[in-house]
């Protein structure tokens, strides 16, 4: 199965609630990377089967918009999951993403679930994505775990209402509360080779998206997930390299090869001593802009 963009350059997962159907047509034109059809929380127990009806042609409509196709349906050891999952495997959903996740063995069981589905259906192996949600306390210190279950997870998400209300944690616009939640999540995730999704910022304001935006990328996210639409206009725009960190990317990578060319170890840049890491990060972020230009041109 061939995806629209690879999962680094996934700046921006969208929920869109799974029974409202104008909000799922009008996903696409959010320009976010990823669409979730949310079956979880977002759809009263009335809705469910309902909600499930519109998984087919909401993923076709999703793959022709070029946008990767996802859902996330209810946990398996609750009375929704395995339909849920049926539903989006017959749908042709292209990602998975799994709530509520507690351990590794939850992992390892949607895992096999989705491999019978797979070969039911004449699917390749393992063509469908995984992506864990990590919203509590117990699944935070597990998320290395969770993370590396089985090569299906290509990326992991962090909860904010859910992993506050675990926590017992007071929520408020700055997000100061969720600080430790989001930096080990971050850790678990590097560690584990996988992409981590930043918590959504659950209120309607663009300038409140935005500042948690660019903490949570000064910390080293690449991609956020998101309830509003309207945020992900911007929220694209802080996770791709904007022209003044390319170029002065170009500078580190220029002076500090110039500086190893003539056999000195170090040089000094505008007052910052380049050492290696830096020197790395800035061929990383290089590397980024020229993948998000390939991916704009088509090749």
């Amino acid at each position: 199965m061939t995806l629209p963009r690879p999962v680094d350059l996934r700046r921006t997962w969208l929920f869109v609630p799974g029974g409202d159907r104008s909000a799922l047509r009008a996903a696409p034109q959010s320009g976010a990377d990823v669409l979730i059809q949310e079956l979880e929380d977002f759809v009263p127990p009335q809705r469910k089967q309902a909600s499930r009806d519109l998984l087919a042609p909401t993923m076709a409509e999703w793959k022709r918009a070029g946008v990767v196709a996802a859902v996330r349906i209810n946990p398996l050891f609750g009375p929704e999951g395995a339909a849920d999952l049926e539903a989006a495997m017959r749908a042709g959903v292209q990602t998975v993403l799994l709530p509520k996740t507690r351990n590794a063995d939850d992992i390892v069981t949607l895992d096999l679930a989705m491999a019978r589905w797979e070969r039911a259906l004449g699917l390749p192996e393992a063509s469908v994505e995984l992506v864990p949600n990590v919203e509590s306390a117990r699944a935070l210190l597990n998320t290395l775990a969770i993370a590396t279950a089985t090569p299906r997870v290509v990326a992991c998400l962090v909860a904010s209402e859910d992993m506050a209300a675990d926590l017992g944690a007071e929520r408020a616009r700055d997000g100061h509360e969720l600080d430790y939640v989001r930096q080990r999540f971050l850790v678990e995730c590097a560690a584990a080779g996988v992409l981590a999704i930043d918590c959504p910022y659950t209120w309607s304001d663009v300038e409140g998206a935005v500042r948690e935006g660019e903490w949570a990328r000064r910390l080293g996210y690449r991609a956020k997930s998101l309830v509003s639409p309207t945020h992900a206009a911007y929220l694209n725009a802080l996770f791709t390299p904007q022209p003044d960190k390319v170029e002065e990317a170009r500078r580190i990578v220029e002076a500090f090869e110039a500086a190893q060319a003539r056999g000195e170890g170090g040089v000094a840049l505008e007052g910052n001593l380049l050492e290696l890491p830096t020197y790395l990060n800035a061929r990383r972020l290089l590397a980024r802009a020229e993948a998000f230009a390939q991916l704009a041109s088509g090749q």
